[in-house]
């Protein structure tokens, strides 16, 4: 059901406007954010760039080919069509199969101590509930999913990791995400996902998008291999 909201749009630049449709972190925004930029991509060619996050979006136009004061009434118009019902709810889920194992994750023991559960707990809470895709930063295709169970929920390390392997996947207060590729990191690192999240040569690069759904899907270690999972690297 799509979440009704207030819009209120700001200027920020002499080429940009940002468009705040909540004041506070929100799962159920994300399907309407993810609609909205797609619709604001796809329908007003004078838009450079659409960037999505917790409860705004940043829009960036090309000042040579668009009207910037006419912008906010056209943008008003979108935004009153998918309030209003008039929208299908595209949003994509992902099913994303994970290796849980201190094998290729070194903070899943120390996690479930620390919340009191068992790590098998710690493994069925994770992966019992779908996520919302809230944002896409920090790493290319790198996606924030919400909202994990308070059970389970662990800030981040106070010493970031200075390389966590691509498919990590890891916990930061009561958001969840996957590693796209090898980089550094603070999250807490509790499996590990054998499918190749972030691709140079495809299009697109990432297979998220904000307002999509993820779920994630424990394997065994013999179906992490055979889906060319690796032991190790981080």
């Amino acid at each position: 059901m799509m979440k009704e909201t207030k819009l209120r749009i700001e200027p920020v630049s002499e080429t940009s406007w940002i468009l705040y449709l909540g004041e506070e972190i929100d799962v159920h925004l994300a399907p309407l954010i993810g609609q909205f930029s797609e619709r604001i991509a796809n329908r007003c060619p004078e838009v450079i760039e659409v960037t999505p996050s917790y409860t705004s979006i940043l829009v960036e136009l090309d000042v040579l080919h668009a009207d910037f004061d006419k912008f906010p009434n056209r943008v008003r118009r979108l935004h009153s069509e998918l309030v209003q019902g008039k929208s299908d709810d595209s949003s994509r889920l992902h099913l994303l199969p994970v290796y849980y194992s201190p094998e290729v994750a070194p903070d899943l023991i120390e996690l479930a101590d620390h919340c009191g559960v068992p790590v098998e707990e710690v493994i069925r809470l994770h992966s019992s509930c779908e996520y919302h895709v809230c944002a896409i930063g920090f790493a290319p295709g790198f996606a924030f999913l919400a909202e994990l169970d308070e059970r389970i929920a662990h800030p981040r390390k106070t010493t970031p990791r200075k390389k966590v392997a691509a498919g990590s996947v890891g916990i930061a207060d009561r958001q969840t995400a996957v590693y796209p590729s090898e980089s550094p990191g603070g999250w807490q690192i509790i499996g590990r996902c054998p499918e190749l999240l972030f691709d140079r040569m495809k299009d697109p690069v990432s297979p998220f998008v904000v307002g999509d759904r993820v779920k994630f899907e424990p394997i065994s270690k013999d179906e992490y291999l055979r889906a060319g999972g690796e032991i190790g690297n981080g």
